[in-house]
């Protein structure tokens, strides 16, 4: 067999003698695949997808699946040989990426000897049960992740006591309830994004960072974001940038000063959450003003240079389209921001529910993080478009006076408080190399710790579990070099969860120790409602 790459596109971009390369090595393997298949010792491939007894049992389907890995390789070569310049190589990619996992043989009945033997077995009731998912799907309007009946915010998701102490047009702010006889007087306020619900740091008790901060003997109060919708009146859809910073992020802060009666708090800001809470506490500081004494960032974009895979949706046009179509009003609709998100990682978030879903007519398990990612939330247009064009497109934030906030220049490196910034090693949306260059911008003492996994499963990793690792620099050596890779070399990995490292970090700037708060709030900023509130069980439609 030879395979002809002359019509693909990119071909006429590859150079003649590497693509003749590429069409030999293809040529080469599929022969050797096929006289395997002939003596009958060709072996499962590794993938994931083929590695079930089905696939083995029919050496004309365990070929098939060979051929497809030897495809989709083959077409990465040639992404790789492409005369192009960075920016169309990654365009190039994606698009084979996606291509190639939604042409998986495991995507189609015909081709998939398990959902085969399932229909045969059943007697066509599995694909019965696909379709009645599949219907379900489309009338929620997204695919389902995990068995969302066995999940509801407030009973067994979010459960960590509080309460309500502040809510406006953008937030509720929740201050929950101490653990601890004795606390630390200076409060850790915790800043999650706003494209997504909070209790993504307070899932269950097994696993929640608000309830591990709580029993360190931290007070802590978060943000929790409000959910627009289409049918409000109020003008939330036309909400800035800049209104988040000063009646979102700011207002949460000095609420947080006042009830607490501290000059200064511990801030933390979680993914967007920390480029809000930076770009906040930098427009503070061209006031004259420093309300934290310390900052935590986690898996967080302050230099936009690197941005991976999400570089593939960054250009003009694309910014251009935005402003024009919601950048005066409107909503940037949790629906699509998910879809594109799933669609970073198509093979485990897109075609594997596909398979099990609709084609195996089989539930989901029930998973909390999930359940979360599902449950995600409308952005107003002018919010998004400000921060996609001054971030992922012109990267001005890392500038300094590159952009104003409410006339304020933005000067990153005049924050001089403690800084600890984290970043996971398999990120996806935040690569590390990328949450590592804040530490070049930000001014003060800064600790960089590099966690196992991803964007969010490296940072809920809860010290019981004793699960992954997490790397930093030996003791003693305090000094972080320019290159993330300099940094990576003179690291040292260190097994378990970052949690107990952070905490140690935070308790030397919370020198002080009080008697814990007997009740929430203050006279003036009394409990409206029970955590976790109301504005988080507000769902997109």
């Amino acid at each position: 067999m030879s395979f002809n790459y002359s019509n693909w596109p990119g071909a006429s971009v590859v150079d003649p003698e590497k693509m003749a390369g590429i069409q030999a090595d293809f040529s080469r393997e599929w022969m050797r695949l096929t006289a395997e298949a002939r003596e009958g010792v060709l072996q499962p491939p590794s993938d994931r997808r083929f590695s079930g007894p089905d696939w083995s049992a029919h050496p004309a389907y365990m070929l098939m699946a060979h051929a497809y890995l030897l495809s989709v390789k083959s077409m990465n070569r040639l992404v790789e040989a492409a005369d192009v310049d960075d920016a169309t190589r990654e365009r190039l990619a994606f698009a084979v990426m996606q291509f190639s996992e939604a042409m998986s043989p495991a995507n189609f009945l015909a081709t998939n000897p398990e959902v085969m033997r399932l229909w045969h077995e059943s007697k066509g009731e599995s694909l019965q049960a696909g379709f009645k998912n599949f219907l379900a799907d489309i009338q929620k309007g997204r695919l389902t992740q995990t068995d969302e009946s066995q999940f509801e915010v407030g009973q067994n998701l979010a459960t960590t006591p509080g309460a309500v102490v502040f809510q406006n047009a953008f937030f509720q702010l929740i201050q929950y309830k101490p653990r601890v006889p004795q606390v630390a007087a200076r409060p850790l306020l915790m800043v999650p994004p706003c494209i997504n619900k909070f209790y993504i740091l307070d899932l269950q008790p097994q696993n929640s960072f608000v309830q591990y901060a709580l029993e360190q003997g931290f007070q802590v109060f978060l943000v929790s974001w409000r959910n627009p919708l289409p049918t409000d009146t109020d003008g939330i859809a036309q909400a800035t940038w800049d209104d988040y910073l000063q009646e979102g992020v700011l207002q949460a802060i000095r609420v947080v000063q006042e009830i607490s009666r501290q000059p200064q708090i511990n801030a933390l800001g979680f993914c967007v959450g920390g480029t809000m809470l930076a770009t906040a506490l930098a427009m503070a500081k061209a006031r004259g003003e420093t309300p934290a004494a310390s900052l935590t960032l986690l898996t967080t974009l302050l230099d936009f240079s690197e941005t991976g895979i999400l570089d593939v949706f960054v250009d003009e046009l694309h910014a251009q389209t935005r402003e024009r179509q919601i950048g005066m009003g409107g909503l940037m609709t949790a629906r699509e921001l998910a879809t594109t998100f799933s669609f970073l990682r198509p093979n485990e978030l897109v075609w594997n529910y596909v398979v099990d879903n609709y084609m195996k007519g089989t539930t989901p398990p029930a998973f909390d993080l999930l359940y979360w990612n599902s449950d995600s939330t409308n952005l107003p247009g002018p919010f998004f478009t400000w921060y996609f064009r001054n971030t992922y497109l012109e990267n001005r934030l890392k500038v300094p006076g590159g952009v104003s906030v409410a006339g304020c220049p933005i000067d990153l490196s005049a924050l001089d408080m403690p800084a600890y910034i984290y970043g996971s090693r398999e990120d996806h949306i935040v690569p590390w190399v990328s949450a590592y260059a804040s530490t070049q911008l930000l001014s003060g003492p800064t600790d960089f710790v590099l966690g196992a996994s991803g964007h969010i499963a490296g940072v809920i990793n809860p010290p019981a579990k004793k699960k992954r690792n997490f790397r930093i620099l030996p003791s003693g050596q305090a000094r972080l070099p320019e290159s993330p890779e300099d940094w990576l070399a003179a690291s040292q990995e260190h097994p378990g969860s970052w949690w107990p490292h952070w905490s140690a970090w935070l308790q030397q700037h919370s020198p002080d120790q009080i008697k814990a708060p007997a009740r929430p709030g203050s006279a003036s900023h009394p409990v409206i409602e029970p955590a976790p509130g109301s504005y988080v069980k507000t769902r997109a439609v």
